[in-house]
């Protein structure tokens, strides 16, 4: 088990995406790259999106940067209800910086079967404090 965004957790994640192999990926997912800078407290964690896995650290060829708190993020992993994820956005608790298009597109775009699998893989060896 690792604590949610924490350099364990992050290496976890990093390996278990290594493991998994091709994801089959939906063109708009794979092609996707944003930035998310997320408030923890009094401190700011950044990370990335990119390949369908959530990376430490910012990516210098994303276009987009997402600004959200801890709990946010989590209830988007946990759940990935899009209607949620709207709402959140609706109230300013999801702010988009640089090109929303990329946002827009994944409306549509549906995770694949072993991204599901790795998603409820990494689920499992998740703690959210």
């Amino acid at each position: 088990m690792a604590e949610f965004l924490t350099k364990d957790w992050f290496d976890k994640v990093e390996q278990m995406g290594a493991e998994a192999g091709e994801l089959n990926l939906p063109p708009t997912l794979a092609s996707m790259i944003i930035n998310l800078k997320i408030a923890d407290g009094d401190e700011t964690i950044e990370a990335n999106f990119a390949d369908g896995l959530l990376h430490r650290g910012l990516n210098s060829e994303a276009t987009t940067t997402l600004l959200l708190d801890r709990t946010i993020l989590q209830s988007i992993i946990t759940d990935f209800d899009t209607n949620q994820i709207m709402g959140a956005f609706m109230n300013g608790k999801i702010r988009v910086e640089g090109d929303m298009s990329k946002l827009m597109a994944v409306q549509t775009a549906r995770p694949s079967a072993e991204q599901k699998e790795l998603y409820s893989r990494i689920k499992s060896m998740t703690t959210m404090a």
